[in-house]
């Protein structure tokens, strides 16, 4: 018996964490793929409804649910562009420096151990129109001011800021977690053959790290596709519904509305999404890694 056990230990060993991720994970999303076909008001005394595939036509149907998807997929690919080219840019100019490296690194963490709801709160006191420190400091030097958060026309680049300024650390450190795995003897060849900074950035340190770059676009892409706390704390879907993304749309459907059948097929839907998106990059930084 002991010789059996012993023989099997590693099984063992990972039975608690195979045991809490059926009962964290898997319980749920197979009670949320079941309820997707039921409608149900979280009603006691209402027993659930099957009703098939109604809740996902009805979702393809659903104005709402079409302009969260939309604006899911938007706010995605353009935070995480942004956040790219500044946690690169940053990466790149930190290694390059004797000295401050190490407070540039401590500083940017500061947003990523920031709780996401008080930043949201914190940054919509900061775009108050009336109050906030932002249209304070245009209007003390003479430029027109901006409702940031409370406008149709500005909510959406608002909201790309605090993305920004939450996400870019995370890319950041990962980039120089790259840079610093790097082999120093292709940077002094470069130097030798008299390569400018910029050439040596270009044709080396980038191609190099483009493995790590994927790696880092992956997580933040689906770090941004799953944002509830930002919007919940700073905008709550307005104005007029334009920054309701999929993830704020489930939760007004099951908390709000009490429609447990529909924010089950929206999160269904969701899931796919993310799931689509992640097997795309995957894919795009294999095809790389062969060119």
């Amino acid at each position: 018996m002991l010789r059996w056990i012993d023989k099997r230990i590693q099984y063992f060993f990972a039975a608690p964490a195979i045991l809490l991720t059926l009962v964290m994970i898997a319980y749920p999303l197979f009670y949320s793929v079941r309820m997707s076909f039921f409608d149900w008001n979280m009603s006691a005394k209402v027993p659930e409804v099957w009703v098939g595939i109604s809740n996902y036509l009805g979702l393809f149907k659903d104005q709402m649910f079409l302009q969260a998807v939309g604006f899911t997929v938007l706010y995605c690919v353009v935070a995480v562009l942004f956040e790219a080219l500044l946690g690169i840019s940053l990466a790149i100019f930190a290694s390059k420096l004797r000295r401050g490296g190490t407070l540039i690194k401590t500083s940017c963490v500061l947003p990523m151990v920031t709780t996401p709801i008080v930043v949201g709160m914190l940054w919509k006191m900061m775009m108050d129109p009336a109050i906030g420190v932002f249209n304070t400091i245009l209007g003390a030097v003479g430029l027109p001011t901006s409702l940031w958060l409370t406008s149709t026309a500005t909510v959406f680049p608002s909201l790309i800021m605090i993305s920004v300024w939450m996400g870019t650390p995370m890319i950041m450190l990962i980039i120089m977690g790259g840079i610093t795995s790097l082999s120093n003897e292709c940077y002094e060849a470069a130097y030798v053959d008299g390569a400018t900074e910029w050439q040596v950035v270009r044709k080396i340190t980038l191609p190099l790290l483009r493995p790590t770059i994927n790696v880092a676009l992956i997580l933040k892409m689906i770090d941004n596709l799953k944002t509830f706390d930002i919007i919940y704390s700073s905008t709550q879907g307005g104005p007029q519904n334009s920054t309701i993304n999929l993830n704020y749309m489930i939760y007004k459907n099951l908390f709000e509305y009490f429609k447990v059948g529909k924010a089950s097929a929206a999160l269904v839907v969701f899931l796919a999404l993310v799931f689509g998106l992640t097997l795309i990059m995957i894919a795009l930084n294999k095809r790389s890694e062969v060119t």
